[in-house]
């Protein structure tokens, strides 16, 4: 409509020579208006048509074409559409200043939050039921009339008497009570006696009689209680999961009033290749399917997300995720890096010297970082495997290699007890092939005495020091490198991104030492797809030879005896026992205490054998010198806290007992778990439970279904979704996803990621599409300048 003008504003005889200029004009004008646009767009639209109503004379026609260009352009400029999307909730009919602020604070900031704020459920209003025919436990809908309502003090739980508003409602088979025990005051003025209503809601059992609590009413006219009406009303209602304090009718309402005027601006991304193949409607058409939905649409499909509306929004937000991760990749391979090329022999020498055998997925890993060393850009690999799968062993064997070529290896650990453990193990890798595997090591932490830190960051500075085991101590200012050419970092996901990047960033030059991410945790399959749109991945899918199978069972409070016998029989055997108390940041003092306490209960129950209680909060040289006595089997049985998680490696452990399994994550007790069984005894894991939820007994049930980490790791992923699965601390590398789930959708993941790199090899910086550009920048946010650190 705009092009028209735009020729007749700057040829005002392009006007005249169209026929009917005029009257073309104003239905495109109107056509517009019909749109789901801002109601500021729409009165200028409308404006515009009747500008142009009737035919004009020339110069009534250029003062018309100069008034609307200036009422539409500013609608036309690029951005507008997003800068419109973010306007506040106070946009949308019928949101007030006060409900505004409240929605703002309640994560409804913007008029985009509204839009996507997907239904959690659909009401199937279109079949109504009679009153003597509604079933307890389901819900249903019907028309009724009211008969008394009115308010009555009433016990709510654990609150007291408040007033609590009750309805009578009948229909001609009959009546039903219905209740509000809060938000009373907001329905009371529809419950007029006499005053027909729809009403819809899950039927419940009270006493004797059936009843609803908090039902959804509507008003019907006077006269149209059988009528067309209530044809209007029988629809597939959406409702909505609202924030606490915003009733569900009433956010339904500002919902689609956010339908009403924005949805035709929400500006669709995917390829069209994409859309035409799978059939899918565009972005705004595919919104007003979701949030108003045809009457002939399949609820239980809208329930499900699984409509070919859902999957278009939900592969806008994975191409848009992908690309993200696409251009990271990129702008990581064009960063220069440091190329070690290593002969192959000495490392060869290395593993062939280590005391056992590399498996052959440590030494397929190998090549891989080999390969990706070799390269002038940095390596980005995430290594995960199971407990016990080696991967400190890559991770020296890859220092070896980089200490050939005369550079410096760093690893950095989450908790000092964890560096300490890693410093020890790879020392005794070090020594254990004489020459074929030395290397120079140090452990630099806050607890190493300050004299021996100055030594050690003079020495890393000359290069006097082959690998630096460490925690966040490593990225402090004063630490320098001669050249740090690799960063292994280990259990990445303790980590926020910016101190991985300033790990990554210690080189004297431009050059990016190359990344080595490792986790005893297993990222599900689903999310590893996604992951690796800016990480490689190497999976350390198979254990050492000799390990064995752990058995793995659950107690409940009051069966203490068997745990007790449980641990007479292991030291019998000459043995090693875990006994593991959870510490929780809320009453880390108490739980503490409890630990200790129960430390002394056991060392008075196996009087003959030593008991060491471990903690975080233990100095560091008495917390290393306890675990080298159980390491050494000085003592037999180890007390503590989740210090113990991963690295510690005791082949003589073969039980470990859970305390209050039920307050640890499944990650955690499979990683507590795979402590024992490391050696040619079979493990044992008893796992005590002293209380219950749904998601802990979802927990423990997995446990006891499978040893294998990665099913682990993706019935934990069922269980918590995945945004509680990466965590806060992995905000700083993903975007949070508002639609996708990355276990229902994981199908969709692949499509997203190939129609991302597709798009990025052909327009490396989407520099051809600026739209597109700024889509991916404002949904990635600061996360795009962070550097790729894994």
């Amino acid at each position: 409509m705009l092009a028209p003008l735009r020729l007749a504003a700057r040829n005002p005889t392009a006007g005249a020579r169209v026929r009917d200029f005029e009257a073309a004009v104003a239905r495109a004008a109107e056509r517009a208006a019909a749109l789901r646009v801002p109601r500021d767009v729409r009165k200028a639209l409308t404006t515009t048509a009747q500008a142009f109503a009737a035919p004009l004379e020339p110069p009534a026609r250029a003062r018309a074409v100069e008034a609307s260009l200036a009422r539409l352009e500013p609608f036309a400029a690029p951005g507008f559409a997003a800068r419109a999307l973010g306007r506040g909730p106070g946009e949308i009919a019928g949101i007030g200043a006060k409900r505004a602020a409240a929605l703002e604070k309640k994560g409804l900031a913007t008029v985009s939050d509204l839009l996507f704020r997907l239904p959690s459920r659909y009401d199937d209003r279109r079949d109504l039921v009679r009153i003597a025919d509604l079933e307890v436990g389901r819900r249903a809908t019907f028309v009724a009339s009211v008969r008394t309502a009115d308010f009555a003090p009433g016990r709510v739980g654990r609150a007291g008497f408040r007033r609590v508003l009750h309805a009578l409602v009948s229909d001609e088979t009959g009546s039903v009570e219905l209740k509000w025990f809060r938000g009373g005051e907001a329905v009371k003025s529809m419950l007029e006696k006499g005053k027909a209503l729809l009403v819809t809601g899950e039927v419940t059992r009270y006493r004797f009689s059936k009843e609803l609590v908090h039902p959804e009413v509507e008003p019907l006219a006077e006269d149209a209680a059988d009528g067309a009406a209530v044809a209007t009303l029988r629809q597939i209602v959406p409702e909505y999961g609202g924030p606490e304090g915003v009733p569900p009718r009433a956010l339904r309402r500002y919902v689609q009033g956010a339908v009403a005027d924005y949805a035709d601006l929400v500006e669709g991304h995917l390829p069209a290749r994409v859309v035409a193949q799978r059939k899918l409607p565009d972005a705004a058409a595919a919104l007003v399917a979701i949030h108003v939905p045809e009457s002939d649409a399949d609820p239980a499909a809208l329930a499900a997300r699984c409509t070919p509306a859902h999957e278009r929004l939900v592969l806008e937000e994975l191409y848009l995720l992908e690309l993200g991760l696409a251009l990271r990749r990129a702008r990581r391979e064009r960063e220069p890096g440091v190329a070690i090329a290593a002969p192959a022999a000495r490392r060869r020498r290395a593993a062939a010297a280590l005391p056992f055998r590399p498996t052959r997925a440590q030494a397929r890993v190998l090549d891989e970082i080999a390969a990706d060393v070799a390269q002038p850009h940095p390596m980005n690999r995430l290594l995960q495997g199971d407990v016990g799968s080696g991967k400190t062993a890559v991770a020296f064997l890859a220092a070896i290699a980089v200490a050939e070529a005369g550079h410096q290896t760093a690893l950095m650990a989450p908790t000092e007890l964890l560096a300490e453990q890693h410093e020890r193990s790879l020392r005794r890798l070090a020594e254990a092939g004489a020459d074929a595997t030395a290397l120079r090591i140090a452990l630099l932490t806050a607890s190493v005495p300050k004299r021996e830190q100055k030594e050690i960051r003079a020495a890393l500075a000359a290069g006097e020091v082959d690998l630096v085991v460490g925690t966040h101590a490593l990225v402090s200012d004063p630490v320098r490198f001669a050249s740090l050419a690799l960063a292994v970092i280990d259990e990445q996901h303790r980590f926020g991104v910016l101190q991985r990047q300033a790990l990554a960033g210690k080189r004297a030059d431009a050059r990016a030492p190359h990344v080595l991410v490792m986790t005893a945790t297993p990222i599900p399959r689903t999310l590893a797809l996604t992951l690796s749109g800016e990480l490689d991945v190497s999976i350390l899918d198979e254990l050492p030879p000799g390990r064995t199978p752990i058995t793995t069972d659950v107690l409940r409070e009051g069966e203490g005896a068997r745990v007790v016998e449980a641990v007479r029989r292991t030291l019998a055997r000459g043995e090693q026992v875990y006994v593991v108390y959870p510490l929780v940041e809320e009453s880390e003092a108490v739980d503490l205490r409890a630990a200790t306490e129960r430390a002394a209960r056991i060392a008075r129950a196996f009087p003959d054998v030593r008991v060491d209680l471990v903690h975080g909060r233990l100095d560091a040289k008495e917390r290393a010198e306890a675990m080298r006595r159980f390491e050494r089997g000085e003592s037999r049985i180890l007390v503590s806290t989740t210090v113990i998680e991963v690295g510690v490696d005791v082949p003589n452990a073969t039980l470990v007992v859970i305390e209050h399994a039920e307050r640890f994550g499944l990650a955690q007790l499979h990683q507590l778990r795979g402590r024992v069984g490391r050696g040619a005894q079979p493990g044992t894991c008893l796992l005590v439970a002293r209380g219950a939820t749904d998601g802990s007994e979802a927990r423990l049930r997995a446990l006891l279904a499978t040893t294998d980490g990665f099913a682990i790791a993706e019935a934990d992923l069922a269980i918590r979704g995945p945004g509680e699965f990466l965590g806060t601390r992995q905000s700083g590398r993903l975007p949070d996803l508002h639609l996708a789930d990355l276990v229902r959708d994981a199908r969709l993941v692949p499509v997203a990621r190939e129609a991302a790199l597709a798009t990025v090899r052909k327009d490396p910086d989407l520099a051809r599409d600026p739209l597109l550009r700024r889509a991916v920048a404002l949904r990635w946010g600061a996360r795009l300048a962070l550097a790729d650190v894994g």
